[in-house]
Parts: C-alpha cells; sequence; structure tokens
C-alpha cells in the first residue's frame, strides 16, 4: 500500500497546471462515478492529477492508482477503496481499469458498499461502458470521452495564442473575420503543418525526434494489449490486425473494397468487419459510411481514413496531401458532430452541410448548386464566401 502512496505523491509532485484539457470544464467532477474514456495517449492520467492539485485543499483526502500496477497482481480495488476510505478518503482516481479483470463489479461493490466515497475512472477508449455496467448502476454514472489535442489547444500549449473555441456555426458564417484576427497577429500556417505532424498527442512535449517512437510504440500497446482486453480476439487476429493498418498506411483514403482486403489477410468477410470494427473504437481509424444507418456493424463502411494526422505520420513513408487534410478535417469536427461519406463532395455533416476538401486552388466544381456547401482549402490563411481555411476547424473544440 506504501508503493501506491508514494507513486501517487510523486507524479502529483511532478504535475503542471497551467494548461486544461477543453474536457475538463465539463467534466461533473462532483458525480460520485464518473467514468473517462478515450485513447491512449491523449492525457487522461495527466487530467486526474492536475484535478486533484487544483482542487484539493487536502490531497490526502484523495487517492490516484494506476490497475496495471503490479500491487494490484496480490489485491484487489475494494481493498484499496477500504484502506483509503477509512483513512479519511474521499475521492479515488482509478487509472487504466481495462487492465483489471472484472473491475466493473469492483466499481458497483464500491459504489454500494461505501456512499461518500466519490470515484473517476479512466480507461481505453474501447470500454463497452454500457454494456458493462450492471443496470442499478448504469443510470448513476456520467461518461466522457477524451479526444487529442486540437490545433486551437496545440497553439494554447505552445504559448502562441490563446483562443476561444467556436462553433461549427460559427466558423461558416464568419470566418473571414475569424481568420483575418488571428492572421494578424500569428503567422498561423506554419504552425499547422508542426500540428498535422506531431501536436495531436500531448507527449510529443516530452518526445522530440523520438515522438514517432513513442507513437508506434502506443499503437502496438492499443493492438496488442488493449484491443484483446475488451474484446475476444485470438493472437492470430492481433497479427491480422496489424497487416490490416498497414495495408491502411499505403492506401488511404482507403474506399473499402472488403473482396480484397480478404485475400490480402486471408481472413473472411466477417473476420475482417470486426477487426475493422474494433480499429475503428480504438481511435486508430475512422468509419465514414454513406448515411446514418442503424445497422452499421453489419454494414460495410465507404471510407477509413486514421483517426489523425500524426498516425498518418507514423506509419506510413508517404503521405498523400489530399487523404492528409480530410483526416484532419474529420478528427476535428468528429468530436462534436456527426460524420458521413456523401454522394458528392468529400464530408456530410450533421445532415446539414457538405464539404469539399483540397489545396488553396480547388474549386466548387465538385458541389456547385449544392444549398450548405463548402469548399476547405489547405494552404491559405483566409477564406471567403464559402471558401475556408482547413486550418479554421482546428479551433471547433
Amino acid at each position: 500500500m506504501d508503493k501506491i502512496y508514494q507513486t501517487y505523491g510523486r507524479l502529483l509532485a511532478e504535475t503542471q497546471t497551467d494548461f486544461f484539457r477543453y474536457l475538463y470544464p465539463k467534466i461533473d467532477w462532483n458525480n460520485r462515478l464518473v467514468v473517462i474514456k478515450g485513447a491512449k495517449g491523449v492525457g487522461k492520467t495527466t487530467m486526474l492529477l492536475q484535478h486533484i492539485k487544483s482542487a484539493f485543499e487536502k490531497p490526502e483526502t484523495a487517492l490516484y492508482a494506476s490497475l496495471d500496477n503490479i500491487w494490484f497482481t496480490t489485491h484487489t480495488v475494494v481493498d484499496l477503496a477500504d484502506y483509503h476510505y477509512i483513512h479519511g478518503g474521499t475521492h479515488l482516481f482509478l487509472d487504466e481499469v481495462h487492465k483489471y479483470k472484472n473491475w466493473q463489479q469492483e466499481i458497483k461493490n464500491i459504489y454500494d458498499s461505501y456512499p461518500r466515497l466519490h470515484v473517476i475512472v479512466t480507461g481505453s477508449s474501447m470500454l463497452k461502458i454500457q454494456e458493462n455496467m450492471a443496470a442499478d448502476l448504469s443510470r448513476r454514472y456520467r461518461a466522457y470521452n477524451m479526444e487529442g489535442l486540437s490545433f486551437r489547444e496545440y497553439l494554447k500549449l505552445e504559448n502562441i495564442i490563446d483562443l476561444q473555441a467556436f462553433t461549427l456555426e460559427d466558423i461558416l458564417q464568419n470566418h473571414f473575420k475569424i481568420a483575418t484576427e488571428i492572421t494578424s497577429k500569428v503567422k498561423v500556417l506554419q504552425h499547422f503543418e508542426h500540428y498535422l505532424k506531431s501536436g495531436y498527442y500531448p507527449f510529443y512535449r516530452e518526445e522530440g525526434d523520438g515522438f514517432y517512437d513513442r507513437l508506434q510504440q502506443v499503437v502496438e500497446t492499443i493492438v496488442s494489449s488493449e484491443i484483446p482486453s475488451v474484446s475476444s480476439i485470438e493472437y492470430d487476429s492481433v497479427y491480422k490486425t496489424k497487416q490490416l493498418l498497414g495495408i491502411l498506411a499505403e492506401t488511404t483514403p482507403y474506399t473499402l473494397n472488403i473482396s480484397a482486403l480478404c485475400n490480402a489477410l486471408q481472413s473472411s468477410r466477417n473476420n475482417i468487419l470486426k477487426l475493422i470494427d474494433l480499429v475503428d473504437k480504438a481511435a486508430l481509424v475512422r468509419r465514414l459510411y454513406a448515411a446514418e444507418n442503424g445497422m452499421r456493424t453489419l454494414t460495410k463502411p465507404e471510407k477509413i481514413l486514421f483517426y489523425n494526422t500524426n498516425l498518418m505520420y507514423s506509419l506510413s513513408s508517404k503521405i498523400d496531401s489530399g487523404t492528409m487534410r480530410e483526416t484532419f478535417l474529420a478528427s476535428q469536427l468528429g468530436t462534436n458532430h456527426n460524420l458521413y461519406m456523401p454522394e458528392q463532395g468529400d464530408l456530410a455533416v450533421d445532415g446539414k452541410w457538405l464539404f469539399e476538401v483540397g489545396g488553396k486552388k480547388k474549386k466548387f466544381s465538385q458541389i456547385k448548386d449544392i444549398e450548405q456547401s463548402f469548399v476547405v482549402s489547405d494552404d491559405i490563411e483566409t477564406g471567403y464566401g464559402n471558401k475556408i481555411p482547413l486550418w479554421l476547424f482546428g479551433l471547433t473544440y
């Protein structure tokens, strides 16, 4: 037990509180049970420790522990909660819950047995919270999903400029004014290029030139550890998942051809669709469907993009500029909006707006005469009319 407290104290002392993620003020920290999901490396652990450091006058009343700690090989989460509670603890912060077997049942036991104890847990973006929570508990917890850094957050973290988040409607209606005010203060395009390559995962600041090596390790952990921990796939499927990512890295944007994938991976159609579903839920790729469909898991997606541009640069030796632009736009708008693959154009959003993505010379020819359609152009600081700079969409969260 002493090791748990020592680790907690050391991590807390080293935690900085000068920059908080977009999700922090949206969380109801007073709720008795909070679940925060997100891909590995997006900053969930840091946010927990920041909350403790900034919100608790007596940090000893809170306790942080990662459930992949070796201590839990011989002790239970209930053991930890009981000890912390009888020693005056009021809040328990549990990290990496997907790595602990039967975490759902033990969290329920803690919730029922220690009514004054607040529990905040984090886990893989793959966690099936609704399916795994007991019915009487599912109505009590609050769940949140955490994405990587937006371009807006990156600019703030780098002390370049501190901007408010704009809604998509703000950008579509007032993009010229917004872009003009920002670009009068900042040479935004040079920073945008850096963000696309290495700005989505907060740990880029620690790694420097080793960022892509670290990101590849994150992908390896997700595929080899996180995916098997929340699904029933076997070793052969883990290997095929890596093969799938390799194929996507060379061909994105990938208009799905199930037959070709079945031949390449020597696997069945159902297994291929299952693997695609898993890497999508793991926030490694993003599926785009032709239209809203309640039977998505049984229907092949129309297009597959990587989840963010940093993954593209990490896993592929050649980057297609068109794919990169679409990937960025989807990664920023996908946080607050529903995305679809349209018949014309590149991206449909919420059934309201249509976007065609391209370089600075991109024309309206492919989406002309379509209401609420916009050209999103890279390599421009400001736009005009329905032509909008790509980088602006990075300010939406």
